[in-house]
C-alpha cells in the first residue's frame, strides 16, 4: 500500500525560501519518477519538476534556476527547494511518484507567497 507523505509548506514572503518534502512510504525497489505538481485557484494541475530514477530533471520553465528537485532513493524521499519565492508561486504543492505503472499522489501542501 503506498502512501505518500508531505511535509513543509506554509506562508513565505517574497523572496524567500522553502523546501518540499515528500517520502514514499510502502515502496520497494525503483521508483521511476518522482516530483511535484502545483495548482494554484482556478487553475490546472502543472508539472513543477520531477526527477527520474537516472537523475534526469524537467523544470517548468516558470521556475528554471530558482528551484531543484532532488532524490534520496535510499530514504525514499523527494525534495524541492524553492529559492526566489514569487507570488506566482502561490499553490497547492502534490508530491506525485510513477511506481510500478502508475501514478500516485500527495494530498498537497498548501505555499503561499506574500508580496
Amino acid at each position: 500500500q503506498v502512501q505518500l507523505v508531505e511535509s513543509g509548506g506554509g506562508l513565505v514572503h517574497s523572496g524567500g525560501s522553502q523546501r518540499l518534502s515528500c517520502f514514499a512510504n510502502g515502496t520497494t525497489g525503483s521508483i521511476y519518477v518522482m516530483g511535484w505538481y502545483r495548482q494554484a485557484p482556478g487553475r490546472q494541475r502543472d508539472l513543477v519538476a520531477i526527477m527520474t530514477s537516472d537523475d534526469k530533471t524537467r523544470y517548468a520553465d516558470s521556475v528554471k534556476g530558482r528551484f531543484t528537485v532532488s532524490r534520496d532513493n535510499a530514504k525514499r524521499t523527494v525534495y524541492l527547494q524553492m529559492d526566489s519565492l514569487q507570488p506566482e508561486d502561490t499553490a497547492v504543492y502534490y508530491c506525485n511518484i510513477y511506481y510500478i505503472r502508475r501514478d500516485y499522489w500527495g494530498q498537497g501542501l498548501q505555499v503561499t507567497v506574500a508580496s
